[in-house]
């Protein structure tokens, strides 16, 4: 974004110091029109030594490299004289041409050199050392380059960014800049992924106006997109998506049914009747409901091999381990081992671990290969904790990455399963049926599998309802623990949590116990003083660590106690500006060594390392929506930092600092899966549309060993009352149903 603060910066490319292919991050020393040599910084992509330049940008002040300029917009020509010709074909911006070719090429022909690379290859081949085969190949290398540089030049005049030509160009090749000026809503394919609001105000600027129907076909697809990923859908009601496909477009509803049609013609819609209306997916999820369906129908029909369970064995079992299973728990073990097939569900408190590793038992005594995972890091983490066995996150587990239309693939698959006797899954609450029915894909064929999770809680942020369909379908052999043992009643997290589920006030007067409330007035005494118990009274009171051990969940990111003030208030109190810590300033927000941060997209290429259990390093790739860290370094020169995420050490570009949030508070959606010893809670201004029993419910959960309500007790009442769940048209339910 342009603004009056920008400055102009007239010269010539002097040398590159550093470059980033994959983003076109640069860092660049320019030879100013006063003979300066200045330091420019930004998405340059394709710029080299030679040529003469004009930046608009910023200055700013690097804490270890001093005053450089940071570079917004740039506007390039080609080197004009033999000594920029020189600097630039020595550069190596042209193949084939090294420094002493390069001396040679403008010692013949001076400034004519780029005449000759470009037009006669056969003069070029007059020098000695360059044979015929050779010129031609440089003349063609040269003209590729040139071509390459003017269509990222045309493409970033019709209003895209460096970075967003580099993509485009990626995905386009070269014929970009025509079929970008043809149809500009090309840009909102999922390989590019520019929004239909900014490819509709790019196509305002064009001098030729563009086929509506263009606009007609992406607006539609956006509308369906949008609709299904902001709620969680997986289909909607074609009913429900003509009006505002119509109002977006200002077009008839009738011009909407009908591209509906050509849409689905063309398989870019996928159309369905289910309880005998139409509905509407994105191809690519109505196939992972469907091969889930088909996966789990045929799991009933031809189960895993089981064996029976003796009764003395559990007796054995209860021996061994000191513990004595209830009769639901003992339904559960004995279901899981004779069916090797199980859904096990549960409240806190009601021994969901216990069973769980008694499950767990039995199989390792058979000998079989029991492989743990779970949707996020911090939920496999905390599985390992409980069971004492290695488990990996889903992702990993099926070694996702980036496919070619920029959606996750797996490289295990049906063609390459994991290696499984049995699969145990826990918190399934969360995860959405992409991930689910790759899971079920990767299955060995008679590999067993449990899955864990309380439907209670929020359902996954990603489309469908999983648990819940698979609960509803009644298809799979389920067991709900439903007796909260003594011990854990004990803890008022736990009765509370159970009291908030059924519907129940819950207990907010006693100070004595792990859950206490705090009653307040207003949204600004409230964001103060969770400031205070966060920095202060419960470090000093119970020995947390304020960033590892405490978590701020808010139901909203707005208001005086939403995430973006809280975060704002939490960065300045927690982790300070300091000398000799660095910084970085996106447009919205300033990371800083030190801050806690949260991946808010999947991101299937960066690397991290990590150090296993055998003390040895293990690499891989891929950070993923949901994972926290904390920023150990910013290295502005390399324009790469360092995150910690659970002790994954990931290389992280500064360009992706629009995939980080911070994380010393995160909404409660953002918390699934995670469990932290104290959780702080803001209870006031709740938005109506998040003021809810299971979003309360799943906040409270998430408290190990603190939870503390700061706010209104009026609110709080409010979200218990509020039975309310999200309705998610999802097609699983019913494709479980199809014979």
């Amino acid at each position: 974004m342009l603004t009056e603060e920008m400055e102009n910066l007239y010269g010539m490319v002097e040398e590159i110091i550093y470059r980033k292919e994959e983003t076109g991050y640069t860092i660049i020393d320019v030879a100013s029109e006063d003979g300066e040599l200045i330091t420019v910084v930004g998405v340059l992509p394709d710029i080299s030594a030679g040529e003469e330049v004009h930046f608009v940008g910023t200055w700013e002040q690097h804490p270890t490299f001093g005053r450089q300029f940071k570079a917004e917009v740039v506007e390039r020509t080609m080197p004009s004289t033999a000594a920029s010709m020189l600097k630039y074909l020595s550069s190596g911006a042209v193949k084939g041409i090294g420094p002493s070719t390069a001396v040679k090429i403008v010692e013949a022909f001076g400034e004519d050199a780029f005449e000759v690379l470009e037009h006669h290859p056969d003069k070029l081949a007059t020098i000695k050392g360059i044979t015929k085969e050779k010129a031609d190949k440089i003349s063609e290398d040269f003209k590729r380059t040139t071509a390459v540089r003017e269509i990222m030049v045309r493409l970033e005049s019709l209003g895209l960014t460096a970075n967003e030509s580099i993509n485009v160009y990626r995905v386009l090749g070269p014929y970009s800049v025509t079929r970008v000026t043809e149809n500009p809503y090309i840009l909102c394919i999922p390989e590019i992924g520019i929004s239909f609001d900014r490819a509709d105000s790019l196509c305002q600027t064009f001098e030729v106006t563009p086929n509506p129907v263009y606009r007609v076909r992406a607006g539609i697809l956006h509308v369906v997109t949008y609709n299904l990923f902001s709620n969680g859908h997986t289909c909607l009601p074609r009913e429900k998506l003509l009006t505002p496909c119509a109002e977006l477009l200002d077009i008839d509803k009738d011009t909407v049914d009908i591209t509906m049609d050509e849409l689905v013609s063309d398989r870019e819609l996928t159309m369905f009747t289910m309880n005998g209306k139409e509905f509407l997916s994105l191809p690519y999820i109505y196939e992972a409901e469907y091969k889930a369906a088909e996966r789990i129908k045929m799991m009933c029909k031809f189960p895993p091999a089981g064996r029976q369970t003796l009764v003395k064995e559990i007796d054995n079992l209860e021996k061994s381990t000191g513990i004595k299973y209830e009769s639901l728990q003992r339904e559960a073990i004995v279901t899981a081992v004779e069916k090797g097939i199980l859904i096990l569900t549960g409240g806190p408190g009601t021994g969901k671990t216990t069973t769980l590793n008694g499950i767990l038992e039995l199989f390792e005594r058979d000998g079989l290969n029991v492989v743990l995972c779970a949707p996020t890091g911090r939920a496999a983490q905390r599985m390992s904790e409980i069971t004492g066995k290695e488990a990996s996150t889903i992702h990993r587990l099926l070694e996702a990455e980036r496919g070619s239309d920029d959606r996750m693939t797996f490289a295990k698959n049906e063609h390459d399963p994991i290696d499984a006797d049995v699969l145990i899954v826990d918190e399934l609450s969360m995860v959405d049926v992409i991930l689910f029915s790759a899971l079920l894909d990767a299955l060995p064929l008679g590999c067993r599998l449990i899955m864990v999770g309380d439907n209670d809680q929020l359902p996954a942020v990603g489309a469908g309802s999983v648990l819940h369909d698979l609960l509803e379908s009644e298809l799979l052999p389920v067991v709900k623990l439903t007796e909260v043992f003594r011990q854990a009643m004990q803890s008022l997290i736990v009765t509370n949590a159970h009291m908030i589920v059924h519907g129940e006030e819950p207990e907010l007067s006693r100070v004595d116990n792990d859950f206490f409330h705090m009653e307040r007035s207003n949204g600004m005494q409230t964001a103060a003083d969770i400031i205070k118990l966060y920095c202060d009274r419960l470090p000093k009171a119970y020995g947390y660590d304020a960033s590892r051990d405490i978590q701020v969940l808010c139901p909203s990111k707005k208001g005086d106690c939403g995430t973006a003030n809280l975060n704002h208030l939490l960065q300045e109190a927690v982790n300070p500006p300091a000398k000799g810590k660095n910084e970085y300033k996106s447009m919205t927000r300033t990371f800083r060594e030190g801050d806690k941060v949260m991946q808010i997209k999947n991101n299937y290429n960066i690397q991290w390392i990590k150090q296993n259990s055998r003390g040895k390093d293990e690499k891989g790739e891929g950070i993923f929506n949901g994972d926290t860290g904390t920023l150990i370094s910013i290295d502005r020169r390399a324009g790469t930092m360092v995150i910690d995420f659970d002790g994954r050490l990931a290389n992280y570009p500064l360009d992706n600092v629009k995939e980080l949030e911070h994380a010393f508070a995160m909404t409660v959606h953002k918390s699934q899966g995670s469990e932290f010893e104290a959780v702080i809670m803001p209870v006031i201004d709740v938005p109506p549309n998040l003021c809810y029993r299971n979003l309360f419910y799943t906040a409270v959960t998430r408290a190990k060993s603190k939870m503390i309500t700061i706010g209104s007790r009026d609110t709080i009442l409010r979200m218990v009352e509020n039975d309310r769940k999200i309705k998610r048209y999802s097609a699983l339910k019913d494709l479980l149903k199809v014979e």
